[in-house]
């Protein structure tokens, strides 16, 4: 794969979807919400986290108060995301580090700013840290979900399957300054294009 060629796929990709009212799941204020948020995405369409999430950071302002909460309440909050039970341990162990300026964390309240910190927390993978990263510190990162995986695939940029692999094929693909909009375009794209298939093949055969 030619890497100019890639760098006009994916302007390409972005411009179909300028103008477009379109929410990400870590598209939120404060660091830990995006956090939190990133980590119930997993396997659960946006608009549903997002939904869900405006009840629980309602509900719970602070990580603190997150920290504090009962196991059962926040399950009656987000139980209609897949693997509820899971990931509402997940969150609540995570915002204890956190809180306390445990692992994962680098004081009380501040929340770790490389992968390697961020993956020691309970739910963080390497895409929920890299999302993180790009979100809250706009760093270098590229978080591969499977909008990411499935059109990389297609279009060409990675033949691998394994989400590191496809990172690793993506980093050296594109300049290092188009890696931190590469998950924001590509999900974008993915979620207004990619429901059906055959509209987003349509598209992609094009580029």
């Amino acid at each position: 794969m030619d890497s100019k060629l890639a760098m006009r796929q994916l302007k390409a990709l972005g411009k179909l979807t300028e103008g477009r009212d379109i929410r990400l799941a870590a598209e939120w204020d404060e660091p830990w919400q995006v956090l939190i948020a990133t980590i119930l995405s997993a396997q659960t369409r946006d608009v549903r986290t997002i939904k869900i999430c405006d009840v629980l950071f309602r509900k719970y302002d602070s990580i603190e108060k997150l920290a504090r909460a009962r196991l059962s309440s926040i399950e009656k909050v987000i139980r209609s995301i897949n693997y509820y039970k899971t990931k509402a341990r997940h969150i609540r162990e995570t915002a204890k580090i956190v809180s306390r300026g445990g692992r994962g964390s680098v004081v009380g309240g501040r929340i770790g700013e490389s992968v390697e910190e961020l993956m020691r927390l309970p739910g963080v993978g390497r895409k929920v840290a890299n999302v993180y990263l790009v979100q809250v510190h706009n760093a270098a990162a590229i978080g591969v979900d499977t909008h990411v995986a499935r059109i990389s695939q297609k279009l060409g940029w990675s033949k691998n399957k394994d989400p590191h692999k496809i990172e690793k094929d993506l980093m050296e693909l594109f300049p290092r300054k188009y890696w931190n909009s590469i998950n924001y375009i590509v999900v974008r794209f993915g979620q207004t294009f990619g429901r059906g298939g055959k509209v987003e093949d349509g598209i992609l055969k094009d580029l």
